[in-house]
């Protein structure tokens, strides 16, 4: 720690006695800085802040949503700075007295486009903007009112932008959407008289709508429902022909004495239970035939007459079967025509391949085209609509919360800051740098260990210089030209920011 102290003690020591030099350097790098800072331009800067509502209650009913608000406030920010509302902010300004031609326009355009900033806050409709003036051919007071008429215009070209933009926006959109309209109803007209002749072409080849693989299906899923049917059919007339089978069409006759004999009685309980859809296993139908026969034995009981009578019975169940073998047939006969038809277009499927695929063409062609017409038909209807909203409602509010302020003080460079912190330091840290620099490539030892330490033999010792009255006279003189060379520079720097304070309260 001790040797890192003499080490630092030393650097000092050398520096110090090199002091004219590091102040002489000081003063030509704060000079050569303070001339280089003072041909800086001032540069001014007008702020504005401005507000715009584009929300609306009936927007918001009708389903139009804050999105195309912001895509508004969007388009606004990116054309506002567009090579055409910078030449009006030229020729609306005071820029237009310092243009000559077509070349100086341009240039002030350029140089309009990097000293403009627009930009939005957290809340979106909040919106700066700010300009900066900086020509070194201009009086200070001439670049403050430049920037100030620069904001100015910017917010006046903003403000005609979204009161005006949005509405011209809405008729090239619709007249955009007309045309794609038109040309798409063509197409569409043009595909659809296409199918009609391909129809046509292809009645008899291709019977029904649609195409052959949408009516194959069909048919085959038909086919399937009717042979469900169908074995249902067939089940319950199997059974109106058991039934039949089983029931006598004519009942034995009536009696001498005027009633009914016990066979007839008897045939005509056991037509009654089979009516009611007994079978032959169930007991009461077994004793009722048992009586019968028993009766048929005996020649029909007190020799009665055989004369019959239509069994009413017999008539029911016949009429049922006829039914039930109608439906049958339908079925049959139905089955047999989709079947027919699906062999048809089976056949036409593998002998004609291509007209099947013409026609899935034409089909998806015309589904595809009506798609976006009616696309393009609500696409439009909402923009006319949305036009409308704002035309009538007023949807843009737009007010200026900060109006384009008149700068007083230069924005930039921050010449304080410059010359107090800048060149002041760097004159005098680059003073001390040559100092050290030249105390460094000189081979001079400021103290007897170094001397033995570079040589390599011992050192017996050292002289203290001792100076004369007349030396320290001499020196206390030099040190207050140096305290005073030193002062000046500080008292320099002072001036100038005193100056440079005047200026700003008189621009």
């Amino acid at each position: 720690m001790a040797g890192l102290y003499d080490e630092l003690l030393v650097l000092l020591h050398g520096i110090w006695s090199r002091r004219w030099i590091a102040l002489a350097v000081a003063w030509g790098v704060c000079m050569l800085g303070w001339l280089g800072v003072s041909l800086i331009p001032n540069g001014y800067e007008s702020k504005a802040r401005v507000y715009v509502n584009t929300q609306s209650l009936l927007e918001d009913k009708i389903g139009i949503t804050q999105v195309q608000s912001q895509q508004d406030l969007d388009r606004v920010r990116q054309t506002l700075l567009s090579a055409e509302n910078l030449e009006k902010v030229v020729r609306g300004t005071d820029l237009a007295q310092t243009i000559s031609g077509p070349r100086d326009v341009a240039g002030k355009i350029t140089t309009l486009r990097e000293h403009i900033t627009v930009l939005a806050q957290a809340d979106p409709s909040m919106i700066d903007i700010s300009a900066t003036s900086a020509d070194s051919g201009l009086s200070d007071g001439a670049n403050a009112r430049i920037a100030q008429q620069v904001v100015q215009k910017l917010i006046d070209i903003f403000q005609e932008e979204n009161l005006t933009g949005g509405r011209t926006e809405t008729r090239q959109s619709l007249a955009f959407l007309d045309q794609q309209i038109a040309g798409r109803g063509k197409q569409l007209e043009a595909a659809d008289k296409r199918r009609v002749e391909f129809a046509q072409r292809y009645a008899g080849v291709l019977p029904g709508a649609g195409t052959i693989s949408q009516r194959m299906d069909a048919a085959r899923l038909e086919i399937n429902n009717i042979d469900a049917q169908l074995v249902q059919a067939q089940s319950a007339l199997s059974a109106m022909n058991g039934q039949l089978a089983g029931t006598p069409a004519t009942l034995p006759g009536v009696a001498v004495g005027g009633g009914a004999s016990p066979l007839a009685q008897a045939q005509a309980e056991l037509a009654a239970m089979r009516a009611r859809g007994w079978t032959a296993s169930h007991p009461d139908v077994i004793a009722a035939q048992r009586q019968v026969d028993n009766l048929r034995r005996q020649g029909g009981a007190n020799g009665a007459a055989a004369a019959g009578t239509p069994n009413p019975a017999y008539l029911s169940i016949k009429s049922m079967q006829a039914e039930r073998a109608a439906t049958v047939q339908a079925l049959s006969t139905r089955k047999a025509q989709l079947q027919a038809d699906l062999n048809t277009m089976t056949a036409h499927q593998i002998d004609e391949p291509g007209v099947a695929s013409e026609q899935e063409k034409l089909d998806r062609d015309y589904a595809a085209l009506q798609t976006q017409y009616d696309k393009l038909l609500a696409d439009r209807e909402e923009i006319r609509l949305r036009g409308d909203v704002k035309t009538e409602t007023g949807a843009v509010q737009f007010s200026v919360l900060q109006p384009a302020s008149l700068p007083t003080a230069p924005a930039a460079p921050n010449r304080p800051l410059l010359l107090l912190l800048g060149v002041l330091i760097l004159g005098i840290g680059a003073g001390i740098g040559v100092a050290f620099a030249i105390g460094q490539l000189k081979g001079t030892f400021p103290t007897a260990a170094r001397l033995e330490r570079a040589v390599g033999i011992p050192v017996a010792g050292s002289i203290t210089q001792v100076a004369s009255t007349a030396q320290v006279a001499l020196d206390k003189q030099r040190m207050k030209w140096f305290a005073g060379a030193s002062g000046g520079l500080a008292a320099l720097c002072l001036l100038l920011i005193v100056v440079e304070f005047i200026q700003r309260g008189t621009a």
